[in-house]
């Protein structure tokens, strides 16, 4: 029983992050708009706090955004970027799994931070990429050349914008880690060892 209620739990939590993955892109007024691309503050926290929970949870939200965005009709390069999510997601549970104390200290949560930062921005600048050889984009991306439309503005911006992300899951997820106990699904997880982190 409990097991089941465990599985429950997670599913419902999977659920709600799925929801706020997708409801935060559309509604969030802080957007930093950089022609032809726009960054929208928080749009990456429900996965990175999935990913703290749980690898099973991390990849259903990160599914469950994805398909948000492909029947919300956003076009094909947003889907697929929102899909190359789990490339720092897989990064980052094996990270975990290897390291599960790795969000306990300042030191090491920067070093995850910046890994899976650096994975986000080369799995976006790989989807955009195949849309901007294949003359798919839009043309002000081709005005503005490679280097600054998919090199700078989704490459460097990808990074700084996971960055900033990682920053806000975590102060959402200090109290949340304090205050409950999440059932997990992977091994090796932090919440396992209900270890809260350290400031």
């Amino acid at each position: 029983m409990k097991q089941t209620n465990q599985k429950i739990m997670s599913l419902v939590i999977a659920a709600m992050l799925c929801a706020v993955g997708i409801i935060i892109p559309m509604f969030m007024p802080i957007k930093v708009i950089i022609e032809p691309m726009s960054f929208t503050l928080a749009s990456h926290v429900a996965i990175f706090l999935a990913l703290f929970i749980s690898p099973a949870v991390a990849v259903a939200v990160t599914l469950g955004t994805t398909i948000g965005f492909f029947i919300a009709g956003f076009p094909l390069v947003i889907v697929l970027r929102a899909l190359s999510h789990l490339g720092f997601v897989i990064v980052g549970f094996l990270i975990l799994k290897k390291f599960p104390n790795v969000l306990q200290r300042p030191a090491s949560n920067i070093a995850f931070c910046s890994v899976l930062a650096v994975v986000h921005g080369i799995c976006e600048v790989i989807v955009v990429m195949l849309f901007y050889f294949g003359g798919m984009l839009n043309e002000s991306f081709y005005n503005n050349g490679f280097a600054f439309s998919v090199l700078l503005l989704v490459g460097v911006g990808t990074i700084a914008h996971s960055c900033v992300d990682y920053a806000v899951a975590l102060v959402v997820w200090k109290p949340v880690n304090r205050m409950l106990h999440i059932p997990i699904s992977a091994p090796m997880s932090p919440l396992q060892k209900n270890a809260p982190l350290q400031s």
